[in-house]
């Protein structure tokens, strides 16, 4: 037992609780991963379970790769067969086994979102729906909503009878599906469902994995959707061995289709379950947990836990406010410029946490200017550029030449001189005799709709061909070197020699080291599968934890990591919590933005700073926030307030010129306040309402009108709203109607 000397008295009561239903609530840098991987330890070495009866499940290939090295430091060589994996890719070896029961081939396409976006496009233009009423991303989520609930294209029409914009939806579902089965292929959703309708519908399928996987371990329970739930569950029935590890506190997640459900209600559907709390914190000082403490004993729907340390009690919070969002970035870049000059940290040990995307330019243009190297988490997905993205089709084409969406990407790539009549007569003759489109361009000389057409198609198709017989000896690097030598695609590339065009060759060899490194590493590479390993890589899979390099992120891509200098921006009302959430009527949304505070304060190690501004502009508009009434649920004798910001000025009075820049900007705004009017809002009509009127504005709500100042162009009114504060806003804009 020397092994598991180290761990706590909770944590060993976790491990030892080997049989029947476990749910191990374990609270931020607690050490559930080392718990996890000392119970597979323990089942192995002391209660003589065979490697191969276990399975844990996490949701990150970051996660499934360090649970799978620290399995194999404690066990050895019997940790290789130990299945640990995420859930989509423990489904994908599933289905690769046994798809064919549901219809499709083993060699099926995993559609990414870019793919997804492409065929609903194609969808509603053949449907002739109007995407600027149904938007593609709006249908997409529809749809994967449905799916997270294990709702089918039949059910969705059945379900929404009536509805006339939820039956447009049902009828994109349905050709969506369709198609994607014609195309042997699968989105991410799918991965999950046909996992649980093969085991629904194969009892001999379901019975050969239960019996393979006696022991599962589901990391990050508090994630799983509802399709995952009926997933663990069908698994887990026969021995019922099922341990869930989780935190319902840092369930944020709900926009993706995470049912917070699952984990609170755990012990409802198994109720002999052991529940077993970690409430001992790694990671923190004990007054960054205070501090999270607070904050989380605010939400209603969660299970009871305080975490505690034997950390040193540390540095206060520190909370800064400042006069505008720019003020706010030129502090905390300066402030980790000081910091890593000083020797006290690196630029890694430091990240910028923020609620959305659209607050990391303001930090981006400081990091550049102040010469900080950063990496912001996030940006576009290395596998979504459109070289790579036209280099994969390639390969995916080659691998399954039924995935039309493929083929249709690359037919012209390089340019052969197709044009868009000759590729729809091909599209035409498809549907007509009910095949895909590259069968229908092997029969090109057949369609005697094409006429000279169909000459230029044919090289395309022999090209294609002949990479296909080479499958069988060429392994995926020199695929992929053959595809880029025939096609001239970088070639192409160096004869534009532009800096983008350079880039994008970097690219392409990154993507052929990628797929050497592919071939080393792996006893019999296959094209499938390498398409798949790169169909599963998500964003914080990319992260280098050996860059020297400050970190930029929003708190939803934060979660799972950790650093010892952590930055909180724009904390406040509106911002974080959103104005949506501020509006809502549903208690549920202030929870789960309240949890994912919860995770942002719980990622810092030793420094935590919060930030905000008093006023700030978005979408063109300057906004007057509070702080967030989250940083004021944190008591007073946890934060040091340091130096204040300025006072806020009056609303027509200038701001201090910075620069020369903000000079001149200064001086063209203060020529159009002094120009004699050239016309009112709603040419030349009266506003309507007055300072101290009531008026309705359609996205804050009502308020009471405190200022009217005439600009000329237009007025300029201030409005104290009754649930999001003050907004200054031009009145041709904001639409404001008096009550």
């Amino acid at each position: 037992m020397d092994t598991y000397s180290g761990l706590n008295e909770k944590q060993t009561e976790a491990v030892l609780q080997t049989e029947g239903p476990v749910l191990i609530l374990a609270g931020a840098g607690s050490g559930k991963t080392r718990v996890l991987t000392h119970r597979v330890a323990y089942l192995i070495e002391e209660k003589q379970v065979n490697p191969w009866n276990i399975l844990a499940i996490t949701f990150t290939n970051k996660a499934a790769g360090e649970m799978r090295e620290r399995v194999d430091s404690l066990v050895g060589a019997d940790g290789g067969s130990v299945w640990v994996s995420t859930f989509h890719s423990a489904c994908v070896r599933f289905l690769r086994r046994f798809i064919d029961r549901l219809g499709y081939d083993s060699n099926f396409t995993i559609y990414d979102g870019d793919d997804q976006k492409s065929l609903i496009k194609d969808i509603c233009k053949r449907l002739m729906i109007d995407t600027k009423v149904y938007k593609e991303r709006g249908l997409l989520a529809a749809i994967s909503s449905a799916k997270d609930e294990l709702i089918g294209p039949e059910a969705y029409a059945q379900i929404n009878g009536g509805d006339f914009k939820k039956e447009k939806i049902a009828q994109v579902y349905k050709e969506y599906q369709d198609q994607l089965k014609k195309s042997n292929a699968l989105d991410f959703d799918d991965l999950i469902v046909k996992t649980v309708e093969l085991f629904q519908t194969c009892p001999d399928v379901l019975e050969y994995y239960r019996e393979r996987f006696r022991y599962l371990m589901v990391d990050e329970y508090q994630d799983t959707n509802t399709a995952q739930f009926h997933l663990i569950r069908l698994l887990a029935e026969k021995y019922r061995n099922l341990c869930v590890v989780g935190d319902d506190d840092q369930s944020i997640y709900k926009f993706r289709g995470a049912n917070i459900g699952n984990i609170l209600g755990f012990e409802e559907v198994f109720p002999d379950a052991a529940v077993i709390r970690l409430e001992q914190n790694y990671r923190s000082t004990q007054n960054i947990l205070d501090a999270a403490n607070e904050v989380i004993r605010n939400n209603r729907g969660r299970k009871s836990k305080t975490l505690w340390t034997e950390n040193e009690k540390g540095d206060p919070i520190h909370l800064r406010q400042f006069l505008t969002g720019f003020e706010e970035a030129e502090y905390i870049v300066g402030d980790i410029a000081r910091k890593v000059g000083g020797g006290a940290c690196r630029y890694s040990d430091c990240a910028i946490l923020y609620r959305t995307n659209a607050q990391s330019r303001l930090f981006e243009e400081k990091l550049l200017m102040g010469n900080i190297p950063y990496k912001l988490v996030g940006g576009v997905n290395f596998y979504a550029r459109r070289e790579i993205k036209d280099l994969l089709c390639y390969l995916k084409t080659v691998d399954n030449a039924r995935d039309d969406l493929a083929v249709n990407r690359i037919i012209n790539v390089p340019k052969r001189g197709i044009g868009a009549t000759t590729i729809g007569r091909v599209q035409t003759y498809a549907a007509e005799q009910g095949i895909s489109f590259y069968e229908a361009l092997k029969r090109a000389e057949e369609i005697p709709s094409l006429g000279r057409g169909g000459a230029k198609i044919m090289p395309f198709v022999t090209f294609i061909q002949a990479l296909r017989s080479q499958m069988e000896y060429l392994n995926v690097s020199q695929l992929l070197k053959e595809i880029i030598e025939q096609t001239g695609y970088v070639r192409d590339l160096e004869a534009e020699g532009t800096d983008e065009a350079k880039g994008r060759i970097e690219n392409i060899g990154e993507l052929i080291s990628k797929a050497a490194a592919y071939d080393e590493t792996t006893d019999a590479p296959r094209l499938s599968e390498f398409l798949e390993e790169v169909a599963l890589v998500a964003d914080i899979d990319t992260v280098d934890e050996d860059q020297d390099k400050v970190l930029l992120m929003t708190l939803h891509s934060a979660k799972g990591l950790e650093f010892p200098q952590v930055y909180l921006a724009g904390m406040e009302d509106g911002i974080f919590p959103s104005y949506m959430t501020m509006m809502s009527d549903d208690p549920d949304e202030l929870e789960e933005e309240r949890r994912l505070c919860y995770v942002g304060i719980t990622r810092a190690m030793k420094n935590l700073t919060l930030t905000c501004a008093q006023q700030r502009m978005i979408r063109g508009e300057t906004q007057y926030n509070k702080i967030s009434r989250f940083v004021r649920e944190i008591p007073r004798e946890l934060v040091e307030l340091g130096k204040k910001g300025p006072k806020k000025p009056e609303a027509d009075a200038p701001l201090k010129a910075r620069s020369s820049y903000d000079q001149l900007k200064r001086d063209f705004h203060a020529k159009v306040f002094q120009q004699a009017p050239v016309f009112k809002v709603d040419t030349g009509q009266p506003l309507g309402y007055q300072v101290g009127d009531q008026v309705r504005h359609r996205k804050f709500g009502s308020g009471t009108v405190t200022k009217i100042v005439d600009g000329g162009k237009d007025y300029e009114v201030t409005v104290d709203f009754q649930k999001v504060g003050v907004k200054k806003m031009f009145a041709g804009f904001a639409k404001l109607q008096k009550i």
